[in-house]
């Protein structure tokens, strides 16, 4: 099966001051070194773990772009990022209308470790409909969806990204039990950095 990772890397960082997204990590975290970019750090979590990897980021901003190619993303420029999460979500999975399902992860939540990511990989290729992780019984990050969601993926707008679609087959929801806490931590402001 063709699973893609989709990496939403367009947003405007507005409560980090700055593209918190090449600001560096303060420290080491599994395989990757302090000082990485924290789009760099995720980036690369989900492509040890995905063996296609699409990161979608705002139109003209090169630097992101080639931070996030070198570790083997496809590049996709999203001119609608302003309209929000959703908008960047469905740029992405547009541009892989033949895949067998997505993996929607966020740049700005570098420390899910690969193997948590693998393990939604393979609830996809097992037959999962919608699939998360859970920690302690709260849901996480990344969100996978199997092809039939094609049409309302890349239909999305706005800035909910696919909680809407979630909430309308949460009966279809498989929720994968993994021990990573990082599932549930993302960065906001600077303070957040570690």
């Amino acid at each position: 099966m063709r699973i893609v990772g989709i990496l939403l890397a367009a947003g405007r960082s507005e409560r980090f001051g700055r593209d918190k997204l090449v600001a560096p990590l303060l420290s080491s975290i599994d395989d990757i070194e302090a000082g990485t970019p924290i789009g760099v750090a995720a980036c690369r979590h989900l492509a040890a773990a995905v063996p296609e990897v699409v990161a979608v980021v705002r139109s003209g901003d090169r630097v992101l772009a080639e931070m996030l190619r070198n570790p083997g993303a496809r590049i996709v420029e999203c001119a609608r990022a302003d309209e929000g999460m959703g908008a960047s979500l469905a740029c992405g999975v547009q541009t892989t209308p033949d895949a067998d399902g997505w993996l929607i992860a966020l740049a700005d939540m570098p420390w899910i470790k690969p193997a948590t990511i693998a393990s939604l990989v393979s609830a996809l290729e097992g037959g999962a409909d919608i699939v998360a992780p859970s920690y302690n019984g709260e849901r996480g990050h990344p969100v996978g969806f199997a092809r039939r969601h094609y049409a309302a993926l890349a239909a999305l707008t706005g800035d909910e990204g696919a909680r809407a679609i979630v909430a309308a087959h949460k009966q279809n929801l498989v929720l994968v039990d993994v021990g990573d806490e990082r599932i549930l931590a993302d960065i906001d402001t600077p303070k957040d950095v570690s």
